[in-house]
């Protein structure tokens, strides 16, 4: 840490217990949707010497954050921690951020983050690793009777979901023995709801990127209709309590009027 990032973290701590107590605890979002984005520049700009590094201060940033939303008693979260797209990536950008996220799944229940959550994962994760599989369903066997939420999609990308969800749908119809001819009938906003990967959850009410970009890049298409959204210029692996607290707020003064 700097001198200067020493002295500024009284006033940072400050600021932090002013924002807490100026929040609306009753406005706060049920579910928050996460892009954590920005390792690879904020490894460039840190003059770290390769991207694990940057990756593990990424990836205990998120354990830190688990914790920030069980604190404000947020009540599920969704965390993109890898898209599809990442999958065309060279290896050896890849394998050590594999790497890292085996080390982050094994973690996570011995973490106070970690307590009372129940873990589940979305995407294509056929398309991974044996191992970095083996470690995500060891996560959700671990951590699956907590009261709070979290969804980790990995290998997750927001038009496969919604492609697979009209394969399943048909395919359910066709079995019921719906003709053809008939099927569009049966295809709604319900219908296609009930068929995302994560069903049972409410759709998020905040949407949060860090790193300066300002879209969603594919996340949580059909859930994300009339989520507001935080674009937050901080690289992930820098994101702050303070970040979270402001977006917090801005989120609790919005009036949400879903499309009315």
């Amino acid at each position: 840490m700097s001198l200067k990032s020493s002295a500024l973290k009284p006033l940072y701590r400050v600021y932090e217990d002013r924002l807490k107590r100026n929040l609306n605890r009753d406005l706060l979002p049920k579910h928050i949707g996460v892009i954590h984005d920005g390792h690879r520049r904020y490894a460039r700009a840190e003059g770290l010497k390769d991207y694990a590094a940057s990756y593990r201060v990424g990836m205990a940033k998120f354990v830190e954050f688990l914790q920030w939303t069980a604190d404000l008693d947020i009540e599920a979260v969704t965390c993109w921690l890898l898209s599809t797209e990442n999958l065309a990536r060279p290896p050896e950008e890849l394998q050590p951020y594999y790497k890292v996220l085996i080390e982050l799944f094994n973690e996570i229940p011995s973490t106070a983050a970690g307590s009372n959550v129940r873990v589940r994962f979305i995407g294509s994760l056929d398309l991974l690793p044996s191992d970095l599989v083996e470690a995500a369903k060891r996560l959700e066997a671990r951590c699956s009777t907590g009261d709070r939420r979290v969804t980790i999609a990995l290998a997750y990308g927001g038009r496969q979901e919604i492609v697979d969800a009209v394969k399943d749908l048909v395919d359910g119809l066709a079995v019921a023995g719906v003709e053809a001819q008939e099927m569009a009938q049966h295809i709604d906003r319900d219908a296609m709801s009930a068929r995302m990967y994560a069903s049972d959850l409410p759709d998020p009410d905040l949407v949060l990127r860090t790193s300066g970009e300002a879209r969603l890049s594919g996340f949580l298409l059909w859930q994300a209709a009339y989520a507001e959204y935080s674009f937050v210029d901080v690289y992930w692996p820098a994101f702050r309590l303070v970040d979270f607290l402001r977006a917090l707020r801005d989120y609790s003064r919005t009036e949400r009027r879903y499309g009315k």
